[in-house]
């Protein structure tokens, strides 16, 4: 059995599409599983064992690249998979596997997708709330039951080359270290304020606790806010690392304070303790799956409300969630404790 599964463009989607994988060679031993995908989520697709070959495409987001992706069908076709997985909703994701002439090709409906998808699925989304379930389901015949739980992102970390990320970045010890994830792709509406990760780092600091701030270029700008406000206290690494080194980071780290975002589906997959910050998200649709993520969040009326910014203008979901209560939390959480008795929800 050969599959293609056509991958999601955000780093946090494809941690979550691991359960299917996972599942796909459950249903089918032997099988040889490759994927397409963005080539900025090649790092975390080449750490799922599950996985045979993870090839990237250049497909820029919006754009039809008609001729482009007729010419990445034609080759795949050389490899005469069984079956497509189009885990992306998008008429343009479900060509490549067309054009390749997968005989079965799998996805939901949605964007006139019935002119190229011949296992055309109904999304129920009370059944299946949350997206990691919404993926697993697409590896399984239509109307079939969904194992419940299910199976666990797990990234493969290699014990020399994280000691070596280490060295090369200057981190001598990592037994103590706090990383912060302050960023989140999707809007400011996700970030916990920057003031708030300072204070938090500060109280950290003098406790004897390293705090390595963490993530992309594009979350430089808050990095260098809270390195301001707490001078002194952390780390600042956002945009200073490759993804494979943030993930041998995360993996090092004692315990990952974080936004709702990609890394913190990362560090959920490593194994890392982790504390998760939701405001304007929700651990409903898009939860840390991890027996040692805790999650803090305010149940006020307008949350989740799923905006990039605060629609009423005062971000209480994230205002109210104050740096003590969270050092409170992170403070419970750094005690010594055996692993068996991590928390999975707050």
């Amino acid at each position: 059995m050969k599959i293609l599964v056509v991958a999601p463009s955000w780093i946090g989607d494809t941690v979550l599409s691991q359960p299917l994988f996972k599942l796909l060679h459950a249903r089918h031993p032997g099988l040889a599983l490759d994927v397409i995908a963005p080539p900025w989520t090649l790092p975390v697709l080449r750490r799922m064992p599950e996985i045979r070959q993870a090839g990237a495409h250049n497909f820029m987001h919006g754009e039809l690249q008609l001729p482009d992706r007729y010419a990445l069908g034609r080759r795949l076709a050389r490899e005469r998979y069984d079956e497509a997985l189009i885990l992306p909703n998008t008429l343009k994701s479900a060509l490549v596997p067309l054009f390749a002439r997968i005989r079965k090709r799998t996805g939901y409906r949605g964007e006139s997708r019935w002119l190229v998808l011949n296992d055309l699925r109904q999304l129920d989304e009370q059944a299946l709330p949350q997206i990691a379930q919404r993926y697993a389901a697409l590896g399984l015949p239509a109307g079939a039951q969904l194992p419940r739980p299910l199976p666990l992102p797990r990234l493969a970390v290699d014990h020399a080359a994280r000691l070596q990320t280490l060295e090369q970045l200057g981190l001598a010890s990592a037994g103590q270290a706090v990383a912060f994830c302050p960023g989140a792709e999707y809007g400011p509406a996700k970030r916990w304020p920057a003031p708030y990760f300072a204070e938090l780092a500060r109280k950290l600091a003098a406790g004897g606790h390293p705090v390595w701030l963490i993530g992309s270029s594009n979350d430089a700008p808050v990095g260098e806010e809270i390195v301001r406000l707490a001078p002194g206290t952390c780390l600042d690494l956002c945009g200073k690392t490759t993804l494979d080194q943030a993930i041998d980071l995360l993996a090092s780290a004692r315990l990952v304070v974080t936004n709702d975002t990609g890394l913190m589906h990362v560090a959920a997959a490593v194994g890392t303790p982790l504390l998760a910050l939701y405001g304007s998200s929700t651990p409903a649709f898009t939860p840390p799956m991890s027996e040692r993520a805790t999650i803090m969040k305010l149940d006020i009326p307008c949350s989740p409300c799923f905006e990039r910014t605060c629609p009423l203008g005062h971000f209480d979901c994230m205002n109210r969630l104050r740096p003590e209560n969270v050092y409170d939390r992170v403070r419970a959480l750094l005690a010594p404790v055996s692993a068996d008795t991590a928390t999975a929800t707050g």
